[in-house]
């Protein structure tokens, strides 16, 4: 078992003022399924390809293997090649037999190698990446993100892969997949970086038990601090009223009093001025403990939504929907239907239609989409057959799985939405994105800060229905909790495609599978 070091790492971009890393050092073990977690924009890539030898950095990493990265590069002149070109393009000594005995194991048929590479699903490039990945012997894998715009059942099937494996780092915000995969986690807390072992849930558990406790200690040094003030307060004013009756008195007033008790009230004065002495100094030391509490506490504020109240309970109601792309049929015999305040979740294999589903509806008589920065994707050569009957004059919040539109300046994006810049960064900063990101151009956001964006757009429009395709794709842990805590807070009506399956669970009144 051999062990990688870090030891007073520190980096920081260049014209960056504030260092994403300053001073930090920790040991892993290269046999540890290790989970990686932290806010987006925190530097979980970063310090991946730090480890990598990208960026030039103070302080030491030591390690006893190489690294290799998923996801690999991929050129668009590579895109068109066979798969199996692709595989000795990334890796030239890479062994075939290997790649093809953990695409068994992915439950992935060999013969995909000799597809283009363009032709193959989201989930199978995952799966080939993953089988050149760890068919490769004496690396410690960097693994970011698998499973992001993955279908439910190749989760299912990287996740028990990813249970068979050891040796490596998986950056993920899937509390589901994090539980199954990994025995130990290491966390990019607000303050320092941390490693303990486990999975996400014992983490969580020890933290939040860690978080009461120094909220209740902090409590304690601050009610022991208020009662150390007024002490020392008292005692300086006994203190400085004994020293002023040292020298001089009235003998008529002061009848009791003779020389010879100057000595003695010297000495009372000086023991006064150290017991003043002495509050201050343990106001001081219960001050410096109370300013090591709290660093690392995850206390989101909970974020609002304004949703509408349509006159009609039946929001959408679909029956036998046939879509089709240039007379192929994506979408057979649909039905569903959308009443007030229920929220469901589309289910199923990529491809199956569920993003056809939700155009279908946007562009629906009777709807009308807030957000008009999105309305050219929705205008594609589609067509239908069958019953679609969406409320008249339902307004909907959208949010596309794609980012790509998402360039320029914030303040261009906001003055588009037509929304207060004021609320829209407030909710922003709530969703712990970083102030400096603001006067930055939006292509240069990290996909987690692109995606809160969109959410940020669509939380502040008001709204009959919210439709989020895959909104939670690259968003962090704690985002994605206080998400969850503000549909259950304010119950909208929504519609949903998500992989998530905590989010899932918590969230859904019903999920129509595909």
């Amino acid at each position: 078992m051999a062990q990688i070091n870090v030891c007073g790492l520190t980096f920081c971009y260049e014209g960056s003022y504030d260092n994403v890393f300053e001073n930090v050092s920790f040991c892993i073990d290269t046999d540890w399924k290790l989970g990686f977690i932290g806010r987006n924009g925190k530097g979980k890539t970063t310090f991946l390809n730090l480890l990598l030898g990208k960026y030039a950095y103070q302080g030491s990493i030591s390690r006893p293997v190489c690294f290799d990265y998923f996801p690999y590069e991929i050129g668009k002149k590579q895109m068109k090649q066979n798969t199996i070109d692709v595989l000795e393009y990334i890796h030239p000594d890479y062994e075939l037999w290997k790649v093809c005995m953990e695409l068994d194991l992915l439950k992935t048929n060999s013969e995909i190698l000799y597809q283009p590479f363009e032709t193959l699903s989201h989930g199978e490039r995952t799966k080939v990446m993953l089988a050149m990945l760890f068919s490769r012997e004496n690396y410690f894998l960097l693994i970011d993100e698998p499973t992001s715009h993955l279908d439910m059942p190749t989760r299912e099937i990287v996740k028990e892969y990813l249970k068979s494996k050891k040796g490596f780092i998986l950056v993920s915000h899937d509390r589901w997949l994090l539980d199954a995969c990994i025995d130990h986690v290491l966390v990019l807390n607000r303050s320092d970086i941390e490693v303990e072992k486990g999975n996400f849930s014992s983490w969580w558990e020890n933290k939040r038990k860690r978080d009461d406790f120094e909220k209740s200690e902090n409590e304690k040094l601050k009610r022991e601090i208020g009662k150390l003030k007024e002490s020392a307060r008292r005692t300086a004013e006994w203190a400085d009223k004994t020293e002023k009756s040292k020298i001089g008195f009235n003998p008529t007033e002061e009848h009791d009093r003779f020389l010879d008790t100057r000595a003695y009230l010297g000495e009372k004065s000086r023991r006064m001025q150290q017991r003043r002495k002495n509050l201050e100094r343990r106001q001081q030391n219960a001050i410096e403990d109370k300013t090591k509490l709290l660093k690392n506490i995850e206390n989101p504020i909970e974020l609002k939504l304004l949703p509408l109240s349509h006159h009609k309970e039946m929001y959408i109601c679909c029956k036998n929907l046939n879509i089709f792309y240039e007379n192929k049929e994506v979408v057979h015999e649909f039905h569903m239907e959308l009443k007030r305040g229920e929220r469901i979740i589309l289910e199923g294999k990529n491809g199956c239609g569920k993003s056809s589903i939700i155009k279908e509806i946007l562009t629906a008589t009777g709807a009308r989409v807030l957000n008009e920065l999105v309305e050219d994707s929705l205008h594609e050569k589609r067509h239908r057959q069958g019953n679609l009957e969406v409320a008249s004059g339902l307004l909907i919040s959208y949010i596309n799985q794609d980012t790509s539109h998402i360039a320029g300046s914030l303040k261009d994006y906001i003055e588009k939405l037509g929304v207060s810049e004021r609320i829209f960064k407030a909710i922003l900063r709530q969703l712990d994105f970083e102030q400096v990101q603001f006067d930055k151009n939006m292509e240069d956001y990290s996909e987690g800060q692109k995606k809160k964006v969109l959410i940020t757009g669509s939380l502040l429009q008001q709204a009959h229905l919210y439709i989020w395709d895959e909104p939670l794709n690259y968003i962090d842990v704690f985002s994605r909790m206080q998400i969850e805590k503000l549909i259950l807070k304010y119950q909208p009506t929504m519609l949903l495609v998500e992989h998530d399956k905590s989010f899932e669970s918590k969230v859904a009144t019903q999920i129509v599978k595909l």
